[in-house]
């Protein structure tokens, strides 16, 4: 190869993206002025800091490391071995734990693979686990199944029975759940939601772990920042491991975090440090993706500031003012209101389903997702939807804000009905109804005009061409 070939590869290897791809650069722009210009309101989503997004960008994504700090599998890992070994004393810290009690392992990818290796770690194929279901408010990964098929890799590798908040009350149904487990006898018990807006009573999940000699594993990946902060009830006296995502209410970037007990060697919990190492790398995973890692650092450095424990509890505030305000209407939540960070909003009440309502609040500038209520009979015309406060607290909303927010969600409510009395119960109908109804229009610019009032974290609004901005 010549110095000219040469000269040319390394030209094209240092083009910025604007102009390297232009087509990606334009789509980039056109997302980041949705997240300024929009009401941010799924509960799983956050907007992370610039110093996240710098450290998850950076010549750190080029760098091979399997195997643990100390001891990889590649050359060339002195600075991400101290990097790694950062992240895992700054993810200690910041849940308050004592590092000869607790260790963790900050590879994995997501917080479905931090919980399959938790499952891989603790079981073996086919031992009985225990865990929230999906219509109650339950994540996939804890062992979700219908009737004709299973879903989720917990329900295919494990068996599953899944236990239910109670339809009364949208609380978890704790004395139901000991009854069924006498007859079910779980190796695992799984405690953590995707959707409930109430806090969780470990201990009584231990007593009834330990009745059967079960482990205890509690997901927080919807709750971990407000648990680090004492917002909500910590799940580590009391669990053999813990796992969490790392960007919802964390506000890091996209990851997964799993902790394990270090318990004395023979006893229930005496060798979880070697196995959920080994779970993550090589049972279930490859290389780890070190520029995500120190991101994650980055972000729990500020998890454990006095500034993210005003943020952790501003978002409760934010939540609970969305609660009151949908109650004071008239609308019905599951479990009559929250203790966290989301409201969940039973429509059925109205005759109207989660899908309609997520279509329309997407035309409106507001994003939300549709979601289960206890008693649906499909998943795939749920009853109701989600709503989360993480990332709007991100912008600097307090409660007087959020109860406007709300206004506004009474405001798509109140006219998705007036549409769908016009189209009929088919979605496409009720979509092309709403396409042509001028109402929308009206709404979705005074929803914009009140989004972009406020800050916008990680980048600077400003920066974003005119052409992206056009609806």
């Amino acid at each position: 190869m010549t110095k000219t070939a040469v000269d040319s590869w390394n030209n094209c290897m240092n083009v910025p993206l604007e102009q390297e791809d232009p087509e990606i650069y334009d789509l980039i722009q056109k997302e980041k002025w949705r997240q300024f210009s929009c009401l941010e309101l799924i509960a799983s989503e956050n907007f992370t800091s610039q110093a996240v997004m710098e450290a998850n960008g950076s010549a750190l994504t080029n760098k091979y490391s399997e195997g643990l700090p100390g001891a990889r599998f590649y050359g060339g890992n002195e600075h991400i071995d101290v990097i790694e070994n950062l992240c895992r004393t700054r993810a200690i810290k910041a849940f308050n734990l004592n590092s000869e009690e607790w260790g963790v392992n900050v590879q994995p990818y997501s917080g479905t693979t931090a919980n399959f290796s938790a499952l891989t770690a603790l079981l073996s194929p086919h031992d009985r686990i225990m865990g929230l279901e999906l219509a109650s408010g339950g994540h996939l990964t804890h062992g979700h199944q219908t009737a004709k098929k299973k879903i989720s890799s917990s329900a295919i590798y494990f068996e599953s029975f899944p236990y239910q908040v109670d339809p009364d009350t949208g609380l978890v149904d704790y004395e139901k759940l000991a009854q069924n487990a006498d007859a079910f006898r779980p190796k695992l018990i799984i405690c953590g939601a995707s959707a409930y807006p109430r806090d969780w009573d470990y201990a009584r999940l231990r007593a009834i772990a330990d009745k059967h000699g079960a482990y205890l594993m509690a997901d927080i990946a919807h709750i971990s920042g407000l648990v680090a902060t004492g917002e909500q009830s910590s799940p580590f006296d009391l669990c053999d491991v813990v796992t969490t995502t790392t960007h919802k209410t964390l506000r890091g970037p996209r990851a997964g975090l799993l902790f394990f007990h270090k318990g004395e060697k023979g006893t229930l919990r005496g060798d979880l440090e070697e196995r959920c190492n080994f779970a993550v790398f090589p049972s279930n995973q490859g290389g780890p993706h070190n520029n995500t890692i120190a991101a994650v650092a980055v972000a729990l450095k500020q998890v454990a500031t006095p500034a993210f424990k005003e943020y952790a509890q501003q978002v409760r505030k934010n939540a609970k003012a969305v609660a009151d305000t949908l109650l004071k209407h008239g609308y019905k939540l599951a479990s009559g209101g929250t203790e966290n960070h989301l409201v969940l909003w039973d429509l059925r009440p109205i005759n109207l389903n989660g899908n309609k309502m997520e279509k329309i609040c997407d035309a409106l500038n507001i994003t939300l997702n549709k979601n289960s209520i206890a008693g649906d009979t499909s998943a795939f015309v749920p009853g109701g939807v989600r709503i989360g406060a993480p990332a709007l607290t991100s912008r600097s909303l307090k409660e007087a804000d959020f109860v406007q927010v709300a206004e506004f969600l009474h405001e798509a409510a109140q006219l998705a009905i007036k549409i769908q009395n016009t189209s009929g119960k088919l979605i496409k109908d009720f979509v092309a109804a709403m396409e042509k109804e001028p109402a929308v229009e009206e709404l979705r610019l005074r929803v914009q005009n009140f989004a972009t009032q406020f800050p916008m974290p990680g980048f600077d609004p400003s920066s974003i061409p005119a052409a992206a901005r056009e609806h």
